[in-house]
């Protein structure tokens, strides 16, 4: 098993791409905590996890709480013994506004995306530095490298932080041992948040500049988040993993 032994966070995990995450890690050997709001969803997770035969507890989490990250840090070491590695998958859309220049939507966003990574990585690496080492993967997206019309400017800026602040933690911390990634995903299936990019037509036209002409799906996303995790890749840090079908090739 490719997570034998490793205890992971993931935040975000009762559903679309971090729920996958969660499941993949399970079937791996790592004991998975479910960190997200969503407490019936994220039992149901932990739920599949334990009677696939693995191991997965529910924890609550609001992200954009420094407080909730240090107790969900201080549960798993108090439960699990330690921390190995850290996914931060939680997120929301940009796209379910109609005001592009709305500054509430603005604080939201930046406050979730890229706030909620700055806070969960601040209570891991002070964890991680007592383990002697591990290893933190960041979901980014193709939205923190190009420009886009059709969503909020704040999840680009969100996601743009999360891509840099990515290598700031990689080089920071890489004398303690501990690793950080980012991973970008492409068009994917909606987000429980989406507006825009859940409208078929709008869909469609995003489809054509993917040149493996299709969407992605929430397992694959999994797999490249799992190698980041995995002792595979320990000599990768500062990185960027884009699973996107080819889009910012173009």
């Amino acid at each position: 098993m490719r997570l034998a032994n490793k205890v992971a966070i993931i935040s975000g995990a009762a559903s679309g791409m971090g729920a996958a995450t969660a499941r993949r890690f399970g079937k791996e050997g790592a004991k998975v905590v479910i960190a997200d709001q969503l407490e019936g969803e994220g039992k149901i997770v932990a739920g599949e996890i334990n009677n696939a035969g693995g191991t997965a507890v529910f924890m609550p989490l609001n992200v954009t709480d420094e407080a909730g990250w240090n107790k969900v840090v201080a549960d798993t070491v108090a439960q699990f013994g330690r921390l190995d590695i850290l996914v931060n998958n939680a997120g929301i859309s940009g796209s379910a506004v109609n005001d592009l220049l709305e500054s509430g939507i603005w604080e939201r966003v930046m406050a979730v995306n890229s706030t909620g990574v700055f806070l969960g990585t601040a209570a891991a690496v002070r964890q991680m530095q007592k383990n002697g080492g591990g290893s933190i993967v960041n979901l980014s997206s193709i939205s923190g490298v190009v420009g886009q019309t059709m969503v909020h400017m704040a999840y680009n800026a969100s996601k743009g932080a999360v891509r840099t602040m990515t290598k700031s933690t990689a080089v920071q911390f890489g004398k303690d041992n501990i690793r950080c990634n980012s991973v970008h995903p492409g068009l994917m299936p909606p987000m429980r948040t989406s507006g825009a990019t859940a409208d078929p037509t709008v869909r469609a036209k995003m489809l054509r500049a993917v040149p493996l002409g299709r969407a992605g799906d929430v397992d694959e996303v999994a797999n490249a988040i799992l190698f980041l995790a995995s002792d595979e890749a320990s000599y990768v840090t500062g990185a960027e993993l884009y699973v996107d079908g080819g889009y910012l090739a173009m």
